[in-house]
């Protein structure tokens, strides 16, 4: 006997089997695809090592010169806030120098009886030494005539000598009532001084002076307090740009008053700090911090060693250099290692991708083979059992599983199937099969269902449009069938009806046949409840999950 050839099953032995595969595939295609694939990925793992290298070096660079500036900066702001605080000590000092200066002379001019008494034998002086008791021994006192004579001195190392050409002595000559002088160098030592002096008086013409001359080491213990390290220096200078007193010792007097501080910086703030590339002592290069001392003729300066307050910068740029260096030959490394990883993951990612596609051909194959199986096992039955109405059931349930498996190798859909799609596949399938005259609405929204639950929902389909045709309409009537499939919320949970326009049901005369346990065994596989309303027509409703 032989079967009709619309359904003769497509048996494939090895050898068929091979020739399909290489309609499908041309002989070397595998291999050309798969050195493509392995080039495409030599190339893609060049090119990201080296992006990657690229943007790391970069990214480097960037982190290094933004930490770089900011350690520059803070190390600045770090030792011009230093420089400032040295600078305020300082003119602590000053003022405290001042007020030695000016109350001694003014204690001195008080004590003083008259510079010059005849009555008296000759030039005296009152007893002075309550007025000098507290004078630091740096400090020395003198009393002089207006010919420039010394009355009096506290200094036990005191010789005659000429001061009627120095600037504290002619300024008071000519009027002044009190006077601070520059650096000097003393006519008695040698040492660097400066001195404060207040003009005496009488009957209202100039009869002689009352100083006090500082040491310079007066200025030592600020020195000791403030240690900016290196070679770091301290010092008031007059607000005429004169240098009064320096530490460590000047070698010279010196006139500031057209260097940048005066002609500049002073004229825009009463204090700050700037860059003296060459100082104009000594040559060094130092951060000065200036302060006008309120009160006193005096500027406070405090300079620091800039090389050495920029020794923590320049220690951060060695760190920051080493790591850079370190951080790029880790990344030159890291690159190479990261080719070397992509390029055996793109060897093996190409050979997975040609194991897929061999597997993903031999799945379609299965698939396909067993729908030919199903469709000669379908032709048997029917030549078999020929005429008979329960063949054309079995037929009918077995054209059900077979729509499942062409969908599944027609679609590549190996995990899922379009619901909607495979619902309509049936009901045509089974409308076409009986040949009947019926409408048939769809009302169904676009759903996934797995291929496990697939074949359920397909016989659940089959299985309630078939029980419409056969028994809701007479055989003249054209009726009306409507499938509708809806989502019922994010519980995973679906909503299945089946409506026919019949004549309905009673519920009492219902009998389960194969058909009624293939509807209730569908639903439990699919892990349902359905009802049933016989009353106008018929209503079957389930409650379905597809996934």
């Amino acid at each position: 006997m032989t079967l009709p050839h619309w359904n003769t099953p497509a048996i494939l032995v090895p050898a068929k089997l091979a020739a399909v595969r290489k309609r499908a595939c041309p002989q070397g295609e595998f291999g050309v695809r798969e050195f493509d694939m392995e080039r495409q990925s030599s190339a893609s793992a060049q090119r990201f090592a080296t992006t990657a290298t690229l943007i790391a070096w970069i990214g480097f660079v960037a982190l290094a010169a933004t930490w770089g500036v900011q350690s520059y900066h803070n190390t600045v702001r770090a030792a011009e806030d230093r420089v400032a605080t040295s600078t305020h000590i300082v003119a602590t000092h000053a003022t405290w120098v001042y007020e030695l200066g000016v109350q001694a002379t003014r204690r001195i001019a008080d004590a003083v009886k008259e510079p010059h008494d005849p009555a008296n034998g000759g030039t005296t002086v009152r007893d002075i030494s309550d007025a000098v008791q507290d004078l630091p021994g740096a400090v020395k006192a003198y009393v002089v005539d207006a010919e420039g004579h010394t009355l009096y001195s506290t200094d036990p190392n005191v010789k005659p000598i000429d001061i009627t050409d120095r600037d504290y002595f002619v300024a008071l000559k000519e009027g002044r009532t009190e006077y601070v002088s520059s650096l000097l160098i003393s006519r008695l030592n040698n040492d660097r001084i400066f001195v404060f002096s207040r003009r005496l008086e009488r009957d209202g013409a100039f009869a002689g002076a009352v100083t006090v001359s500082l040491s310079g080491d007066i200025m030592k213990p600020i020195w000791e307090s403030v240690d900016l390290g290196g070679s770091f220096s301290v010092g008031f200078i007059r607000n005429d740009g004169m240098l009064v007193a320096r530490y460590p010792k000047p070698d010279r007097e010196l006139d500031m008053s057209n260097h940048p501080l005066f002609t500049n910086y002073l004229k825009t703030a009463d204090q700050g700090t700037y860059l003296s590339q060459i100082s104009p002592m000594d040559g060094v290069r130092r951060l000065v911090g200036y302060r006008k001392v309120d009160g006193t003729p005096f500027i406070a300066i405090a300079a620091a060693d800039y090389d050495l307050l920029m020794q923590p910068f320049w220690r951060d740029m060695t760190v920051l250099a080493s790591v850079t260096i370190l951080a790029c030959l880790g990344s030159l490394a890291a690159a190479w290692r990261t080719r070397q990883l992509l390029r055996d993951q793109d060897h093996q990612s190409a050979a997975l991708q040609v194991a897929l596609e061999n597997n993903e051909f031999l799945l379609r194959e299965v698939h396909h083979r067993v729908k030919n199986n199903l469709q000669s096992v379908m032709s048997l039955i029917r030549l078999h059992m020929k005429g008979n109405e329960k063949s054309e059931a079995l037929g009918n349930r077995i054209k059900a599983m077979v729509a499942v498996h062409e969908q599944i190798y027609q679609r590549d859909s190996f995990s899922q199937l379009d619901a909607a799609e495979l619902v309509e596949t049936v009901t045509h399938n089974v409308v076409a099969a009986h040949g009947a005259d019926v409408q048939v609405e769809f009302d169904l929204a676009p759903m996934k269902v797995s291929n496990d639950r697939a074949t359920s929902l397909a016989l659940l389909i089959n299985e309630l449009v078939t029980n419409s045709l056969k028994y809701a309409f007479a055989e003249d009537e054209r009726g009306r069938l409507t499938l509708i499939l809806q989502p019922l919320g994010d519980d995973g949970f679906s909503s299945l009806e089946v409506i026919d326009n019949g004549r309905g049901f009673d519920p009492e005369t219902l009998s389960k046949g194969t058909g009624t346990r293939l509807i209730e065994g569908s639903i439990r596989q699919l892990d349902g409840s359905f009802e049933l309303d016989g009353s106008a027509g018929t209503r079957f409703k389930a409650r379905i999950k597809l996934v």
